[in-house]
């Protein structure tokens, strides 16, 4: 829900690409902890509820610390509308990890790119050039390969949920798009959260549902992952204001690499070469895909 967007194809430094380098490291580090927590067997709903209760904590105290944003009644709705989708998002890509290996959920779920570009040339926000959509077409393909190569199986399901959070995203990316361009990024952000954590907690309050970590490790995780992913959010919004918001989507794509790569040195979760030739071509469509779309 970033979204100030300087030249299109201008291409971040590395001293402006840090913060966006932060924020994958911070992302891909909490979807790896995600996995450590749910095998602690913490549910993953009481592990959102508690994500969002840090993630809220933040956001307000950023809020009271910086700038007064200005705020009007649509920037209201539409932001709390955007944190029911964002609810979705990482409920659905949360799930995807507790069924499958985390490679495998976090690059479904990274066809979201793919997936906003098609709705922005659907819906008129923008053109999509055939490049891009030969770009599109490989990506495809290339998590085709890394699905099909898998050598234990998957579980449909946790595909469904990953891709369920790719849609998600999608209509976040569309909704800010067309609707808060020109608002306080921490406002939107700050709302959404509210949305996420009424939302959770009445569910959880409703189900009852309230199963914790049952060992040190899966708390220390909960912490870390809260923390992880509201650095995440800190680290995104820097990297949107020094490189933008094309700048920023570019170098996220180093998120499912940095899971791929803790997720074998914590979790075990080595991939076979033909699994990592099909995630290879599927991060270099992507990017391409952003490049030429």
């Amino acid at each position: 829900m970033l979204h100030k967007n300087p030249s299109r194809f201008a291409a971040p430094s590395v001293f402006s690409s840090g913060p966006g380098i932060a924020a994958a490291i911070a992302l891909g580090v909490s979807d790896v902890l995600a996995k450590v927590i749910i095998v602690a067997r913490c549910d993953v709903l009481t592990m959102l509820s508690f994500r969002s209760v840090v993630g809220l904590a933040f956001m307000t105290a950023w809020l009271r610390l910086g700038p007064k944003p200005f705020v009007n009644t649509r920037i209201r709705w539409v932001s709390l509308a955007v944190g029911v989708l964002f609810a979705g998002l990482i409920f659905c890509l949360f799930k995807a990890i507790e069924a499958n290996d985390v490679p495998t959920a976090v690059l479904t779920y990274f066809v979201y790119p793919l997936l906003t570009g098609l709705a922005a040339a659907a819906t008129g926000l923008e053109r999509l050039r055939w490049q891009g959509a030969a770009c599109a077409l490989a990506a495809f393909s290339g998590l085709a390969v890394m699905i099909g190569a898998h050598p234990a199986g998957l579980v449909p399901g946790g595909i469904a949920y990953g891709l369920a959070a790719a849609c998600c995203r999608t209509g976040v990316l569309i909704i800010t798009r067309a609707f808060l361009i020109d608002a306080d990024a921490r406002l939107t952000t700050w709302y959404s959260v509210v949305a996420q954590l009424t939302i959770f907690v009445a569910v959880s309050l409703a189900t009852q549902t309230w199963q914790p970590p049952q060992t040190g490790i899966g708390w220390t995780a909960l912490v870390a992952m809260s923390v992880a992913t509201t650095a995440g959010i800190l680290f995104v919004f820097v990297s949107t204001i020094r490189v933008g918001a094309f700048g920023t989507a570019l170098i996220m794509n180093l998120e499912p690499l940095i899971a791929m790569v803790l997720s074998a040195l914590v979790l075990a979760e080595v991939v076979t070469p033909l699994q990592a030739l099909g995630s290879g071509v599927m991060l270099v469509a992507l990017v391409a895909f952003q490049v030429w779309r």
